[in-house]
């Protein structure tokens, strides 16, 4: 089927029924997903999904419905629902659809390859990343190893005569085990994720890092409740990120339900603090050559040096703001409206080494693991439960479990002293190492 061709005549289809304006988003994806437990083959399920989102605006009134049936009929119902609900809605006159045509060049975004590698291939690599991680004589259960990969085809037309495409790839493999000692359980797992599957690391390496994580853990000793230095691993940058992507989101500002809110182009942080919203990576896995609504996508310093530099927004809400969108549409597939969301979203690296962030810090607790929402991006406050490793003297000490961090945004992004090199942009969401100087910390 000609996808392009559908989508633009269900534009029309739309406009012909009653509708002012138009928007249809069109999703095909293939999946695979393997699943392997102790060398055994648990499932293999490959499937294909399809299906196109229209937005219509009657007056003013937007409305939204969804077929993942593309046979005539079952469109037209679609079509005709979405022009009912519209006569229903409230009108708004920021009900607008983007006439930007243009699209941003990212490349590296699809592997034609992934589809053409045999299947005994893929499921030997989840089989291999799991015996390796068993090799491990601290290592006693397999929670199981997987490999999955996807490939997907993004159509989006608009009645401003916008029609815009682009494919995507994507594809990881992991493994998570458990390390015992005595009446003690420890988990541990590692995943890796690309874009092309010739990018993915060797078993090995990611075998040895997941054992790592679980035995790593065992013999955790307790800490007392105190005031100390807290350092972020990378893998717990989320848990300073979430609340700052909800502060930074643009209707929340617009409803005052931001922390930040009233703090564009004022210091916020650390000047060691520079936050970035790339959409246009090579081979980033949230890149894309425009968002959820057909604007071109871009590379963004959200805080810069700790100035707060910028907000997200997607078309809509951007009209109520008076500023243009930022091409930070967000969709979870063809049967959801745009939200607003971030691309590759990243703390800046610094120049320290993570073993010399460590070295500097007298007391404090290295953090490997997070509960919890992180920032409340309404008031700002921080509380999280957390485990990882007590430094005594510029030295891990041992393992910590069971404890709880506290404080607030100004104390976290202000407190940020030290930041490591050591930035991985193979993450959607990431950070170095970094440091801060002082946190509330929960103990016995």
């Amino acid at each position: 089927m000609e996808y392009k061709e559908l989508a633009n005549q269900l534009v029309k289809k739309c406009l012909k029924k009653g509708a002012d304006a138009a928007e249809v988003y069109i999703e095909t994806s293939r999946n695979l997903s393997i699943e392997v437990r102790n060398g055994q083959i648990e499932t293999v399920q490959e499937a294909a999904d399809y299906g196109a989102g229209l937005r219509v605006f009657v007056k003013g009134k937007m409305a939204f419905a969804s077929s993942n049936d593309f046979e005539e009929k079952s469109l037209d119902d679609a079509v005709s629902r979405a022009i009912s609900f519209a006569k229903i809605t409230t009108p708004d006159p920021n009900n607008v659809l983007t006439d930007n045509k243009e699209i941003t060049d990212v490349r590296g975004l699809f592997d034609p390859q992934i589809a053409h590698i045999p299947m005994e291939q893929k499921i030997e690599l989840a089989k291999k990343v799991e015996t390796l991680a068993l090799k491990d004589p601290r290592i006693t259960k397999s929670a199981g190893a997987g490999y999955g990969e996807t490939e997907q085809e993004i159509f989006i037309a608009n009645s401003n005569g916008l029609l815009k495409s682009y494919k995507a790839s994507g594809c990881s493999f992991g493994v998570d085990v458990v390390a015992e000692r005595g009446e003690q359980k420890s988990s541990g797992g590692e995943y890796c994720s690309r874009r092309f599957y010739q990018d993915l690391k060797p078993a090995d390496e990611v075998a040895d890092k997941a054992a790592r994580k679980a035995y790593e853990m065992l013999d955790p000793k307790p800490v007392k409740t105190q005031k100390a230095a807290v350092i972020f691993d990378p893998n717990v940058a989320y848990a300073l990120f979430g609340g700052i992507l909800g502060a930074i989101n643009g209707e929340r500002v617009l409803q005052g339900a931001s922390f930040l809110g009233n703090n564009l182009n004022q210091k916020i942080g650390s000047e060691l603090l520079t936050l970035i919203d790339d959409g246009t990576r090579e081979k980033g896995l949230s890149s894309e050559p425009f968002d959820g609504e057909g604007v071109p996508t871009q590379k963004r310093i959200i805080i810069d040096k700790g100035v707060l530099k910028g907000f997200m927004y997607n078309t809509i809400v951007a009209r109520r703001a008076v500023v243009q969108s930022t091409g930070n549409a967000s969709r979870r597939g063809f049967a959801s409206l745009p939200g607003i969301g971030p691309h590759n979203f990243y703390m800046a690296a610094g120049e320290a080494k993570p073993d010399d962030i460590i070295k500097a810090t007298k007391t404090g607790l290295l953090v490997k693991e997070v509960t919890g929402y992180g920032i409340n991006p309404v008031n700002g406050h921080f509380s999280g439960g957390a485990s990882g490793f007590w430094i005594e003297e510029g030295k891990i000490a041992f393992p910590a479990k069971g404890l709880t961090i506290a404080g607030t945004a100004a104390e976290m992004l202000n407190g940020i002293d030290l930041v490591g090199n050591d930035l991985d942009l193979n993450k959607p969401m990431t950070a170095p190492t970094f440091r801060i100087a002082l946190l509330q910390i929960g103990g016995e």
